[in-house]
């Protein structure tokens, strides 16, 4: 029941993110410049999207492997579909966890660096 959750919540992500321009949403071109800062603010331990970045960069590797031509060369249609999930699912994910790690940054800088005086 969870992963079809996180399933149905990547293709929703992917949705809105395609028509958020209407919406006043982030863009494209923004959510994937965030991708850098993003990977770079989890190496470091500041931002929790650590466990997820590995997991678009497993998918992105098993895409673009050419071990993935196996179920194309045995089963073609089946093995293009494999591909489509693949390539949706990590799309979705990909605005689902920018979009989650810009409202990061937007939290992040309203915030005012400083000590609490008792």
């Amino acid at each position: 029941m969870a992963k079809t959750l996180k399933r149905t919540a990547a293709f929703t992500a992917l949705a809105r993110a395609l028509t958020s321009g209407a919406r006043g949403g982030p863009s494209i071109g923004a959510r994937l410049a965030a991708v850098p800062r993003m990977v770079l603010a989890s190496m470091r331990g500041e931002y929790d999207g650590g466990k997820r970045i590995a997991l678009m960069a497993a998918a992105t590797a098993y895409v673009v492997s050419p071990v993935d031509l196996v179920p194309e060369a045995v089963m073609f249609v089946f093995g293009l579909a494999d591909d489509a999930i693949m390539i949706t699912w990590l799309a979705g994910t990909v605005l689902s966890e920018t979009e989650r790690f810009l409202a990061w940054e937007r939290q992040r800088a309203s915030v005012i660096p400083g000590s609490v005086v008792p």
